[in-house]
């Protein structure tokens, strides 16, 4: 089989990393999964070549680079839980920030020049307006978006001063699992919705809790845009076709434009798997904005990528049959 180069997937072996790198070998080319496995899963890295390392040593991303000769780098290699960023906020700055200047540098050495950059929908903060376009990011509400955020103007930077090709995907809720059941959401500890909700039917999650319930939303839950997993591979395939022809790059959002109560999600799960959440209610959560519900309309037209798999009966079904093979019923 014929293959059209290497792609360096850093972060490659956690949730989103692990899909994007089965969607790369799909699409022809070599994924070389790097990762540090703090939180990423060796046995997802399944379709090419696994190296163990940080994003902040540029000595070793510039000679894996090198070694597999890439043509572009993936970059989902992060710290994420918008929680914890607000407890411990260090943490994210090293992680995200400079680590990504690690990878930067181990990228200019090595001569590879084309990036795309997972970036979130957390950079819009409060936004304020619904759908959320492009140009409405900033100010962020917490560390993590703010992380993020730093990073894309960095890429601006790059861009101008470098001539650094890179594109920023603004991620909505990412969730669902690949259709094989092969790889899915795994985290210690679980901090998502849908994966929480599921597990807590499964019995490995005592505390499932709804944060707030007095939000100025229709009622009461804060809303959110949830895209498929596999969606968002899709998406980051076509801005890499993008950059290797000769594009410079830019931000996009990867949503639906459609948004959901937490409630409108706990009740979806119900419907699908026919078994009621057993849920408490909580204060809001610190850095939670009401709404974040994306504006698509850019990447549909400058990627030509619309989601296919992210109605919310796809993405729980994939999802709880992932949960099923991952995490069995206790009891």
């Amino acid at each position: 089989m014929g293959h059209r180069g290497a792609i360096l997937i850093a972060g490659g072996a956690g949730y989103i990393g692990s899909h994007c790198s089965k969607a790369v070998a799909e699409a022809g080319f070599i994924p070389v999964c790097y990762d540090n496995l703090t939180t990423g899963h060796r046995s997802f890295a399944q379709w090419g070549p696994l190296v163990v390392g940080d994003i902040a040593d540029s000595i070793r991303v510039a000679s894996v680079i090198s070694q597999y000769d890439v043509q572009a780098v993936m970059h989902l290699a992060a710290s994420s839980a918008v929680g914890e960023s607000v407890a411990d906020p260090q943490k994210y700055y090293l992680n995200n920030v400079a680590g990504t200047l690690g990878l930067l540098q181990g990228m200019r050495e090595a001569g590879c020049n084309r990036l795309v950059f997972s970036s979130t929908g957390a950079v819009y903060g409060n936004a304020g307006r619904e759908p959320i376009p492009e140009t409405a990011a900033g100010p962020t509400v917490n560390p993590y978006g703010r992380s993020k955020y730093m990073i894309e103007q960095i890429l601006v930077d790059y861009r101008a001063a470098y001539g650094f090709a890179s594109t920023s995907l603004r991620y909505f809720n990412a969730c669902g699992a690949d259709a094989s059941a092969v790889i899915g959401e795994l985290r210690d500890p679980e901090t998502h919705l849908i994966p929480r909700a599921l597990m807590a039917l499964q019995g490995h999650v005592g505390d499932f809790a709804i944060f707030g319930t007095d939000y100025d939303t229709p009622d009461g839950t804060a809303v959110r845009d949830y895209i498929h997993v596999d969606d968002l591979a899709v998406a980051h395939i076509a801005a890499i076709e993008r950059l290797s022809q000769g594009d410079p790059g830019g931000v996009f959002n990867l949503g639906t434009g459609t948004g959901y109560s937490v409630r409108q999600i706990v009740d979806a799960i119900h419907r699908e798997t026919g078994q009621a959440v057993p849920l408490v209610v909580r204060e809001r959560r610190a850095g939670d904005p009401a709404i974040l519900v994306a504006d698509p309309a850019r990447a549909e037209q400058h990627l030509g990528f619309r989601a296919q798999r992210s109605d919310l009966g796809t993405i729980i079904r994939s999802a709880w049959a992932w949960h099923q093979k991952a995490h069995p019923r206790i009891g």
